[in-house]
């Protein structure tokens, strides 16, 4: 592990729970990354209902989409 990471963890320890459980987040997110999946968000999904109900998408795109995120 790289000293500045080490470092900076070292003094995540002393954090508010809220705020390390936001850096667990993040770091997940970036592990999920390197494992190469992908998990939509709520507000991404929600993206695509709203394209889907506005007729901004159409419906092979937005059927794509989802079998995209149901594969992660």
């Amino acid at each position: 592990m790289n000293a500045k990471l080490k470092e900076l963890l070292q003094r995540v320890e002393t954090w508010p729970e809220t705020d390390q459980a936001e850096v667990a987040e993040l770091l997940e997110q970036i592990e999920i990354r390197h494992r190469d999946e992908y998990h939509a968000s709520v507000e991404e999904l929600a993206a695509i209902d709203e394209a889907d109900r506005s007729g901004v998408a159409d419906p092979k795109e937005v059927e794509a989409a989802f079998k995209a995120f149901r594969r992660a």
